[in-house]
C-alpha cells in the first residue's frame, strides 16, 4: 500500500471563525481530505487495510449510484491493477447512461452490476452474497462491505483517532499561524466530530481517541439505526464498546442524499470564508450541526474542536453522461 503515498497524519488546519471564535470554542479542521488525490478522506483508511487482505484478488463491492465508496474501490484497483466489481443499488439504471459517478468508476476499470433494490437490501446474507458473487464471475474474489465498514476498516480507522490524541496544541506567534507548541502534554482536540454514513470512521475513532478526548457521529441517513451499528462493529473490532461517543441524529435532512437551499447556503458560506471546497452529502452537514451545537453551547468556552474533513467535493459537468461498459447482470 505504500506505493500509494498517502499523506499520512493528515494536516490539522485552523479555522479561524467568528460563529465559533465569539462563544469560545476553537474549530479545526482534520483534513483527512488531502490523504490522497484519489483516495482521499475515511475511504483511505477504511480501504487500505482491505486492499492489504485482498493480496491482489479482485474487489467485490456495493454501492449506490453516487457511492464515494465505489468512486474511491475503482480509483484503487486502477493504482494497484486490481480488478473491480461495483454492484450498484437499482436495476432500473441498467442500459440508461451512467450519471459522472458511476462514469468515473468505469474509467477507472470498474465493472458495474445493476441488481434490484429487494435482492441488494439483503446482499450481506450468506447466500445471497454467494448469489451476486457467482452473478458476477468473481466467487473468489474478496468481498468489501457498502462503506467499506467491516473489522478491519473499523481497526484502520483507529490511527485517525489516535493522530488526534498525539497531535499538540498549538498557538499562533506572529499571525502566520500556530506553530508553536503551548504545552507537549496538552491534546490540542477535545471533541472530534465526524459525519456518519455506515458507522465504520466514527467506531474506530471513538476507539482511537485518548483520554478525556470525546467523538461526535453526525448521521446524515434517517432511521436512527447507526448506533446500534456502531456498537456492533465496536463489538466485533474490539470486543466491545470503546470510547466516549454520540450521536446527534438531527442534522440529516430527511436522508441520505438530501440536501436543502439552507445547507446549499450554509456550505456556499463557509467555502466563501474559508476557501474550503465543502462536500454537501456529508461534510455540509457535520459542520452545520457544528455550527448549531455551539450556538446551542453544547461545547462550553474553551473546547478544542475538530472537524473531520472526509472528503471533497465530486465534480460533475451539467449533462455529463457516459454510456456503455456496463455489466446489467440482474
Amino acid at each position: 500500500m505504500s506505493t500509494l503515498h498517502p499523506r499520512l497524519p493528515s494536516p490539522l488546519h485552523p479555522v479561524d471563525d467568528p460563529r465559533w471564535t465569539a462563544r469560545g470554542v476553537r474549530l479545526v479542521l482534520k483534513r483527512d481530505d488531502l490523504i490522497h488525490p484519489d483516495i482521499g478522506g475515511n475511504k483511505w483508511r477504511k480501504l487500505a487495510p482491505n486492499l492489504a487482505a485482498a493480496q491482489g484478488r479482485a474487489l467485490v463491492t456495493f454501492g449506490g449510484a453516487y457511492s464515494n465508496h465505489l468512486r474511491a474501490t475503482a480509483a484503487a484497483g486502477r493504482l494497484l491493477g486490481v480488478p473491480t466489481i461495483g454492484v450498484v443499488r437499482g436495476d432500473e439504471l441498467a442500459g440508461r447512461p451512467l450519471n459522472p459517478s458511476l462514469a468515473r468508476c468505469v474509467a477507472d476499470g470498474m465493472r458495474l452490476c445493476f441488481v434490484d433494490r429487494s435482492t441488494y437490501r439483503r446482499k450481506n446474507e450468506p447466500e445471497v452474497l454467494a448469489g451476486l458473487l457467482r452473478r458476477v464471475g468473481a466467487e473468489d474474489a474478496y468481498a468489501v462491505p457498502e462503506g467499506g465498514s467491516n473489522i478491519l476498516a473499523v481497526r484502520g480507522c483507529t490511527a485517525l483517532g489516535a493522530e488526534l490524541r498525539d497531535a499538540v496544541d498549538t498557538v499562533d506567534t506572529d499571525g502566520s499561524g500556530p506553530t508553536a507548541p503551548t504545552d507537549p502534554t496538552v491534546p490540542a482536540v477535545d471533541v472530534a466530530a465526524v459525519a456518519v454514513g455506515t458507522g465504520g470512521t466514527l467506531a474506530g475513532l471513538a476507539a482511537g481517541l485518548g483520554p478525556g478526548q470525546r467523538a461526535l457521529g453526525v448521521p446524515v441517513v434517517a432511521g436512527g439505526f447507526l448506533g446500534e451499528e456502531i456498537r456492533a462493529l465496536q463489538q466485533a473490532a474490539f470486543g466491545g464498546r470503546r470510547g466516549d461517543w454520540w450521536l446527534d441524529d438531527r442534522f440529516h435532512g430527511g436522508g441520505y442524499g438530501r440536501t436543502d437551499p439552507a445547507l446549499d447556503a450554509f456550505a456556499d458560506d463557509f467555502e466563501q470564508r474559508h476557501g474550503l471546497p465543502v462536500e454537501r452529502l456529508y461534510v455540509a452537514k457535520m459542520l452545520k450541526a457544528l455550527l448549531t451545537l455551539t450556538e446551542e453551547g453544547a461545547f462550553a468556552p474553551g473546547t478544542r474542536l475538530a472537524a473531520v474533513i472526509t472528503g471533497r467535493p465530486f465534480p460533475t459537468a451539467a449533462g455529463e453522461t457516459v454510456t456503455g461498459q456496463a455489466d446489467s447482470s440482474r
